[in-house]
């Protein structure tokens, strides 16, 4: 008796510990619990959906965000409209789409944005217009180097470094070719940087160029080897890096050099399709938490998008970027007077005054401060694949080059450091 006894508690606790998981949602915003009904927000968010790639799961998650806040009281009752454009990688499109979000519809704020194109073309519009781009997958330079943008997400250059960094310290790399796209704002801008740190620390580097419209990845690869590499930085796209890779497998490189690569090749569904002839021999720096560490942070993004983004939206790097950025902004608005919430110029310097807003997702803080560059997110882990699965090898540690040395002066100012 005594026995069945034990078998019904735990039994019950079994079904009571289930019911719990099942009921556990997102916290967002005010957590009222009861849907905003007061007069809208208006937020823009620009993305790139379009060869040579897919950002737009920056902005999916800055919806789904934005959707669990309004479905718990938004900004002290107001709801946030949330309007999207896609660039299409377009510079035409891209103009326009900032003119309709901007000018147009008169958005307080933009957030979540993700491009190789937007924010190069429209960096001067928005210091023009005195608003704020809280980004979300920046991939050029502009986006780093402007007085109005700021992203959660790393972007190449740190991102290379950061692979770079390890490789040299960890795995004895001596010679670096870092092969990237032919854009002036993208591939020279990161892959220079890490060639001046190899430099620094007595080892050499070297860069191969693709053509962004019909990339040879053969000839970037023997490029790369002829000029001596030991190691291979793959600062791509991933179909791209992956594209490398196949090329690699088909000459049997593997064992020749060591492969690392930034966070575009941190994406669940690479270790598949690279097979087990990869595994175990490529290091990805990872400039967010890896997904599988589960802080707060973490978790509730999953749920977020589990209760209110499409099955079919990605939940990646990107993703993580967009949730964090629409966190950041509905926490500064939040603090804001609720009569302000429809002037640009106080949402702009509410952004401007962000210093040490703290998530598990990022390994320091998340600041803006008045600058003409930003980029609080410089530090971050490197992960290695294994088992078909990401295993984290170092935790999260800042990256090495006097490019940061303004931003940590910055830092200083705002007492973070």
């Amino acid at each position: 008796m005594k026995k069945y006894n034990n078998i019904l508690l735990l039994s019950i606790l079994w079904v009571i510990g289930s019911a719990h998981i099942v009921e556990a949602k997102p916290i967002c915003g005010m957590d009222s619990g009861s849907p905003a009904s007061g007069k809208p927000i208006i937020v823009g968010g620009i993305h790139g959906n379009a060869a040579p790639g897919d950002f737009s799961a920056s902005t999916d998650a800055a919806k789904a965000y934005f959707d669990c806040v309004n479905a718990n009281g938004g900004i002290n009752g107001r709801p946030i409209d949330y309007k999207i454009e896609n660039d299409q990688w377009n510079p035409e499109l891209a103009a326009q789409a900032a003119s309709k979000l901007v000018k147009d519809a008169n958005a307080v704020a933009m957030v979540g944005n993700g491009s190789f194109i937007e924010m190069a073309v429209n960096a001067a519009t928005y210091k023009a217009e005195g608003i704020m781009a809280m980004a979300s997958a920046c991939a050029i330079s502009e986006c780093f180097e402007s007085s109005n943008i700021v992203s959660t997400n790393q972007g190449p250059l740190p991102s290379n470094l950061g692979a770079t960094q390890f490789a040299q310290e960890e795995l004895g790399s001596k010679n670096v070719a870092c092969i990237g796209l032919n854009i002036p704002n993208n591939g020279p801008w990161s892959c220079q940087v890490s060639i001046d740190f190899m430099k620094s620390r007595g080892g050499n580097g070297s860069m191969a160029l693709l053509n962004p419209g019909a990339p040879d990845v053969n000839s970037a690869l023997l490029e790369s080897i002829a000029n001596g590499a030991d190691t291979i930085l793959m600062n791509l796209p991933a179909g791209l890096a992956i594209a490398v890779l196949k090329a690699a497998e088909e000459q049997d490189l593997r064992d020749m050099y060591k492969w690392i690569a930034p966070t575009p090749l941190y994406d669940l569904s690479v270790p598949a399709a690279l097979g087990d002839y990869w595994d175990g021999h490529i290091y990805v720096n990872a400039e967010l938490a890896p997904f599988h560490l589960g802080g707060p942070d973490a978790k509730n993004w999953v749920e977020v998008m589990d209760a209110y983004a499409k099955d079919e939206d990605p939940r990646d790097t990107f993703s993580q970027s967009g949730y964090l950025s629409a966190t950041y902004f509905v926490k500064a608005m939040l603090e804001m007077d609720p009569n302000d919430l429809d002037d640009r110029s106080k949402v702009t310097d509410k952004i401007k005054s962000i210093a040490g807003y703290e998530s598990d997702l990022m390994c320091g803080p998340y600041y803006v401060g008045d600058a003409d560059f930003h980029m609080p997110n410089h530090a971050g882990y490197m992960v290695q694949i294994i088992g078909g699965e990401y295993k984290v090898v170092r935790e999260c540690y800042e990256f090495d080059s006097p490019y940061f040395d303004k931003h940590i002066a910055l830092e200083k100012k705002l007492g973070l450091r």
